[in-house]
């Protein structure tokens, strides 16, 4: 496991292939280095040495699809994560949210589902929640149950008690779940009109239309080409003037669909559509 042997881009061609034959899924729009560390990973985890033992582990049919989606991609996420971006919608979006009749709210690459719970919570405290649908997608269908369990470890909590606090909350985040041994549960109305679903950001298609969608450190894990694919596929599901959100790192100013969109804040990655 130590002396993991690397190998080439033929061959991470080869990967990719071979899982797309095999389970239908396609990871050419991945970005190569992200691609090959998650691989190396699971290299070690199933203990293979070179690229032939993986392959050869690989197409045995030993393992299941979704012990492999689970490695390939990137499931790590919090509640109220980058608080200050949260503090940022709340002061500049929210207001134009609660001139709508209904508010359409797209969380595309939501993992296990504590950013929409985080996003329930301050849409709630704004008395924009009852108006509000929130439809959170994932690629991976074993995340997307547990963000419709609403269920999390309690050793995290006091973490995001603090940076609910920091994004403009204005109550307790105790309020919102109930405690049982080692977990929370979020409380039944924040879920009332949230809907998870799979959905694939490369190879799919709209699905309606949106007030909002945000997709926060998803398009970092994308090949250029892609990232502009998912961009227009969110052009054609925003409404005119919907917003967009993007993580901290990520940006649409080397998109050749840069110039369909205001910045809001740049800072925060915050941008309107124009019409």
């Amino acid at each position: 496991m130590n002396n993991i042997i690397d190998f080439n881009e033929d061959q991470l061609l080869e990967i990719i292939e071979i899982i797309d034959k095999l389970y239908g899924q396609n990871f050419e729009g991945y970005s190569d280095a992200s691609l090959r560390r998650r691989i190396l990973r699971l290299m070690g985890l199933w203990g293979c040495n070179s690229y032939v033992d993986f392959k050869l582990e690989l197409t045995s049919g030993k393992h299941d699809y979704k012990e492999i989606l689970n490695e390939i991609t990137v499931n790590t996420t919090e509640m109220f994560r980058d608080a200050s971006i949260y503090k940022a919608l709340k002061e500049n979006v929210f207001p134009r949210l609660s001139s709508y009749p209904q508010v359409r709210i797209w969380h595309a690459g939501c993992s296990t589902g504590e950013e929409v719970y985080s996003f329930a919570i301050l849409l709630y405290e704004a008395g924009l929640l009852n108006k509000t649908i929130q439809y959170g997608t994932d690629l991976n269908s074993e995340v997307l149950e547990k963000a419709r369990a609403g269920i999390y470890g309690i050793k995290e909590m006091k973490q995001y008690s603090q940076q609910y606090l920091m994004a403009g909350g204005m109550s307790s985040l105790s309020d919102y779940y109930t405690t049982k041994y080692e977990v929370v549960k979020m409380k039944a109305f924040l879920k009332k009109n949230m809907v998870f679903s799979e959905h694939d950001l490369i190879n799919g298609a709209g699905f309606n239309q949106f007030e909002m969608i945000v997709c926060r450190n998803v398009f970092i894990y994308f090949k250029q080409e892609e990232q502009d694919n998912v961009l227009k596929l969110f052009l054609s599901c925003l409404k005119p003037f919907g917003i967009l959100v993007l993580g901290a790192k990520e940006s649409i100013l080397f998109s050749k669909y840069r110039d369909e969109f205001d910045i809001i804040n740049k800072q925060y990655r915050i941008f309107k559509k124009k019409i």
